[in-house]
C-alpha cells in the first residue's frame, strides 16, 4: 500500500483478505477515491490511453458504472499497486514487480499481468473503499528527467507486452480506449 492512502472505515482489510485468500485469485484491488470522493481507482483496464488506464476515473463513487461494474466484485486485467494484495507465493511465483525497467510507472500494470498469465484471476471489490492522495509523496512526471523515465518505462511495457497491451477481456473494443468513462469508440 502506498503511503498516499488513507483508510475510510474498518472492514477493507477483511474483504481484501476475504477474496485474495480464494486459490483461483492473483491480484486484489479496492475502490480508491479521491478526498473529494471523485472514483480514482476502479480497475485497470488494457488499452486506454494507449497503455492502460483506471475505469470510471473522476466518476462519482455513488454511481453504477458501466453494466453496474461499480456496484460489485468483477474480473480486471490489473490492478494499482497504490493499493493491492497478492498472496507471497504468487509474488514470488511471477518474480515480483521489475524494479529495474519499471521502477515508478506501470510496475502494478505489468505485474498483475504476469500474474494472469500464470494463470489466476486479478479481482477488483467496491466493498473496500480508501481514500488515494495520489501521487502526493512523488510528484508529477512533469519535469524533463521524470518524462524520460516515464517513457522509458512506456517503452518497455509495450516491448514486454506488445498488441496484449490492446486485448484486454474484461474490456468491449466497442468503448472508446480516448476515455476512462466506458464512453462508446467513435467509428
Amino acid at each position: 500500500m502506498n503511503n498516499d492512502v488513507e483508510v475510510k472505515d474498518g472492514e477493507w482489510l477483511t474483504e481484501l483478505v476475504s477474496l485474495s485468500a480464494r486459490n483461483e485469485i492473483g491480484c486484489v484491488g479496492c475502490m480508491l477515491i479521491y478526498p473529494d470522493a471523485r472514483i480514482q481507482h476502479a480497475g485497470v483496464y488494457l488499452g486506454l490511453g494507449g497503455i492502460a488506464g483506471h475505469g470510471f476515473r473522476f466518476a462519482a463513487k455513488d454511481e453504477s458504472g458501466y453494466l453496474g461494474r461499480l456496484l460489485m466484485v468483477h474480473n480486471v486485467s490489473a490492478i494499482t499497486a497504490a493499493c493491492l494484495f497478492v498472496r507471497k507465493a504468487i509474488f514470488d511465483e511471477v518474480g515480483g514487480l521489475d524494479e529495474k525497467d519499471l521502477g515508478v510507472a506501470y510496475n502494478d500494470v505489468d505485474f498483475c499481468l504476469k500474474v494472469r498469465t500464470a494463470g489466476y484471476l486479478n479481482l477488483w471489490t467496491p466493498f473496500a473503499e480508501l481514500i488515494h492522495y495520489e501521487s502526493a509523496s512523488r510528484g508529477r512526471d512533469f519535469t524533463p528527467a521524470k518524462a524520460r523515465r516515464y517513457r522509458s518505462e512506456v517503452n518497455a511495457l509495450r516491448r514486454r507486452w506488445g498488441r496484449d497491451l490492446f486485448f484486454d477481456p474484461y474490456y468491449s473494443p466497442h468503448l472508446s480506449y480516448d476515455r476512462e468513462d466506458f464512453s462508446l469508440r467513435a467509428r
